[in-house]
């Protein structure tokens, strides 16, 4: 029996017990009169060996994974949305990643992004070799770099992807993080597993949550179980009120990433163009035709040039899709102790595949098959975080004319959704539509003797150019270009007026790019943008 279990199970604290506990036992009950000096020797020695070996098989596993993670460093100089022609000051940083097959590195997006020179440094190695980001998901905020040096993934093993832990499971966690060189190792627990807001770009996919330390240079490490894969570390519990909270992402969403990854355009996730609210109310179930025992969502708005267009409509139930049926709070059910938000069997799936809805329509229940299509830009007026791409401005008559997005607003710092102005958060929940897809902020005024009377404007949102609504930033620029009115008159929809004359708007604009030092009047993007 020592021998069975030493040989069969990993070493570890508990295992050792068990077979001393074994082995006392053995002593105890049988007479060591019945067994030769010779014989008990052999067993000893049999023991011994199989002890010895595993020990060695288990140090050399671990030794594996460590010389698998790698640290990467990163010089990142992100653009300033307050002045778009410049970039914020060159900062340094440092995360984590592991090697996968194919000589990949699989980190974190939020490692990489922005960069403008990339590292890559081996476990116990002080050399730092020079890497090239491949492919990036910022949405499920994750990585794929490489090293083109011949001899840097030679002596290393390339880690497998796992399957999701159980509830309660111990899982280990392996990066660099901040306040030492060398490899860190923490331990803890598969708390909880559902649909959580990505706090890089912003994203509503799946997520784990542990108990372990994260702190900053742990992200993109792997979550380890069984010598395999099962989470890519990415953020910490904020707001100081949860201590030695973790998230990672999980084996399902990093499986969708490197088989996107595969071709080297990235989809993403796939939206089909409606949105949902829990249908929880009696009263409104029975209000929109459900009956006994049946659940599912209410569409309260299907975005037109979309999967969900003209197939759904505004007060149909969502009941099923695929084989998930979905709960009263907009839930489905992926095992018997995970439960997460439906919009998760959606997420699985890759542009192009077909998806089963079960819907009910005043009572009358139906099935539609819709084709998984790429997300639109925005579903709101407020664009997403963008990464790796310059700000789009546009400067008239001394007045700094921007998009209004999630860049811009994060400018604010931290405390955002406090700290930035009323009007531009209120965007947030305007929905975009065919007439109207994107909303244009007059950002700033710099000050000259076209723009009198206009010196303390700042952040304000203009509706209209000479009469003509704004449809996105493309359309606004098209208006200026094209202008050959005497004035402009920029409009809101409270009915205030900015007028700029527009001669004397391009006879200073030279002068105003000199006295404010800027290279161009506007950014290159809008104007080849479709």
């Amino acid at each position: 029996k020592v021998i069975s279990l030493i040989s069969t199970e990993l070493l570890n604290v508990d295992t050792i017990k068990r077979a001393s506990s074994l082995g006392k036992n053995f002593m105890k009950n049988y007479s060591i009169s019945l067994i030769s000096r010779k014989s008990l020797s052999t067993i000893c020695a049999v023991a011994l060996g199989f002890f010895a070996s595993m020990c060695v098989a288990q140090d050399s596993v671990l030794k594996d994974i460590e010389n698998s993670v790698i640290k990467i460093y990163t010089t990142q100089a992100a653009p300033d949305y307050f002045t778009p022609w410049r970039l914020l000051t060159p900062r340094q940083s440092s995360g984590s990643g592991s090697v996968i097959a194919g000589n990949q590195i699989l980190t974190n997006a939020h490692v990489v992004a922005n960069a403008s020179y990339v590292q890559a440094q081996k476990h116990n190695d002080p050399q730092r070799y020079l890497a090239r980001v491949t492919f990036v998901s910022h949405e499920a905020d994750l990585a794929i770099i490489t090293v083109d040096d011949p001899g840097f993934f030679s002596d290393l093993q390339p880690l497998s992807i796992g399957l999701l832990p159980e509830p309660l499971q111990e899982v280990s966690v392996y990066g660099y993080p901040i306040g030492g060189k060398s490899l860190s190792i923490t331990k803890g627990i598969l708390s909880r597993v559902e649909q959580q807001i990505y706090a890089h770009a912003g994203a509503f996919l799946l997520a784990g949550q542990i108990d372990a330390a994260i702190n900053p240079g742990n992200s993109g490490g792997p979550v380890i179980v069984d010598h395999q894969i099962v989470g890519v570390v990415m953020q910490a519990s904020s707001g100081g009120r949860a201590e030695n909270l973790g998230y990672f992402v999980p084996p399902s969403i990093i499986q969708h990433v490197l088989k996107d990854s595969t071709d080297g355009v990235n989809d993403g996730f796939p939206d089909l163009g409606f949105r949902t609210q829990a249908l929880d109310s009696p009263a409104a179930k029975t209000a929109y035709g459900l009956k006994e025992g049946q659940n599912g969502v209410l569409v309260i708005k299907v975005f037109e040039n979309s999967p969900a267009a003209g197939i759904f409509k505004e007060n149909d139930v969502i009941l099923s899709i695929d084989d998930f049926d979905i709960a009263e709070d907009g839930t489905i059910r992926l095992s018997e102790d995970l439960l997460t938000d439906y919009k998760h069997s959606i997420d699985m799936h890759h542009i192009g595949e077909e998806i089963l809805v079960r819907y009910s329509r005043d009572g009358v229940e139906n099935s539609v098959s819709l084709q998984a299509e790429k997300a639109q830009d925005n579903y709101s007026l407020v664009k997403g975080e963008q990464f790796d791409k310059t700000p789009q401005y546009y400067i008239y008559g001394g007045v700094l004319f921007v998009p209004l997005n999630m860049n811009l607003i994060k400018r604010w710092g931290n405390d955002w959704s406090r700290s930035a102005p009323v009007s531009l958060l209120q965007m947030r929940n305007e929905w975009s539509t065919p007439d109207r897809k994107e909303v244009v902020v007059a950002l700033q005024v710099l000050a000259a003797d076209v723009n009198l009377g206009y010196h303390d404007w700042r952040n304000w949102v203009v509706d209209s150019v000479n009469g003509s609504p704004i449809k996105n930033f493309k359309q606004f620029t098209d208006i200026l270009e094209g202008n050959s009115k005497e004035n402009v008159v920029f409009e809101n929809k409270n009915g205030y007026q900015m007028v700029i004359n527009h001669h004397r708007a391009r006879e200073s604009e030279s002068d105003i790019l000199k006295q404010y030092r800027i290279p161009a009047a506007h950014s290159q993007e809008f104007i080849t943008e479709d």
